[in-house]
Formats: C-alpha cells, structure tokens, sequence
C-alpha cells in the first residue's frame, strides 16, 4: 500500500474543522498541518506549521494545498490565497468526500472540495477553490464558476450558471435554468426565480435586493 501525499491546509476555523473531516474520511491525504495566525500550537491534533508570510517555504516540503478560509461575504481572502499559493508553485487537489456524490460525467476544477452527502450531478461543471457543502445539490447540466461557496443544503436546479465569487445561503432554492453574475451573496433560505444580473445581497421568497 502506497504511502498518502501530504497536504496543507489554509486557515484554521470551523469550515477547515468540516473539511478535515472530510480529508480524513476520504483517506486519500495525510494532512501535514495547518496555515493560520492564529495564537494556537494545533487545531484538531494538527500542527500551526506558520502565518500566510511562510507559504512560501511550506511549498518547498508540501506542494499540496487546499484552501479552508470560509467563505460569506466575500471571497477575496480565498482568492488572494490561491493566487498566493499558485505563484509559489502550489498545486490544489480536488478533495470529494465519500459520502458525497458526484456524477461520472461531472467536471470539478482544482481546489474544490464537496463535503459529505452533496450531489453533483449528471453533466455539472464546478470550477476552481469552491465549496459545495454539506448536502448541497448542483443539478444536471449546472454550470459553477471560480471562488464560490454553495452552502448546507442549498440547491442549484438543472441549467443554472452560477458565475464566480457567489455565496449561496444554506436552504436557497435556485429554479431550474437561472443566472446568477459574480460578486453576488444571496441570503439564507431565499428563492431565486429571476436571473441576478448585479452586484450585490439578494434574500427572500423570491430574493429582493438590499
């Protein structure tokens, strides 16, 4: 039996305690420790390796990364990390939990992690460093962009596209074949039955924005 490639992860609070649960359930990585500033000696049995100025010598022992700065607001601390660790020759795995399930025919881009019982399904694109959360659902034919998180039990109908740096609320409802642009943050449990064309928070049943 092979020996597990390590891997680093990049912040330490509760969306990496999710997600390393998930990396050690899956069984694929050996977690080598954790990128934070916080004033701690480890987080969950894993050593604080150093602050975000250390990823650069991090990356000559562990070239593996996975990105677990959460993500509601904004994404730009997720992005700003990715472009960071892609510079210094970085490389993000896709990390799919086995409880999930994702779809033969489905793409999911480096970085991404689908956290326990989310279904990916027939045909669905997910790009690069997002979250699918824990049971979310991307429905056939669902097109995601880069630096998004789809949150708990949030669902994306067939035929929907999804641009980059969105947050979805947990228990939001996206009817089949609607467009969301980048930069948009939609509320917890809102329904979203018309395109989203401009920035900005969207929430309700259907969304309105702020």
């Amino acid at each position: 039996m092979s020996e597990k490639e390590y891997i680093i992860l990049v912040g330490g609070g509760g969306h990496c305690h999710a997600v390393i649960d998930v990396i050690e359930t899956e069984g694929k990585y050996q977690i080598l420790g954790i990128v934070d500033n916080l004033e701690k000696e480890s987080i969950l049995g894993y050593p604080i390796l150093g602050s975000d100025d250390d990823l650069g010598q991090l990356a000559k022992k562990c070239n593996n990364f996975m990105i677990t700065v959460g993500q509601v607001s904004s994404a730009a601390v997720r992005v700003k990390l990715y472009e960071k660790i892609k510079s210094i020759g970085g490389v993000f795995p896709v990390v799919i939990s086995p409880f999930a399930h994702v779809a033969r025919t489905a793409i999911i881009g480096e970085g991404s992690v689908i956290m326990h019982n989310a279904l990916v399904n027939t045909n669905a694109i997910v790009g690069q460093n997002n979250i699918i959360n824990t049971g979310a659902i991307v429905e056939h034919d669902t097109k995601i962009g880069n630096n998004n998180h789809i949150s708990t039990n949030s669902v994306l109908n067939g035929n929907c596209i999804v641009n980059n740096e969105v947050f979805l609320g947990s228990g939001t409802v996206v009817v089949q074949g609607k467009k969301i642009c980048s930069k948009v943050t939609i509320g917890a449990a809102s329904l979203v039955t018309k395109d989203i064309n401009l920035v900005g928070l969207f929430y309700g049943i259907p969304v309105k924005g702020k």
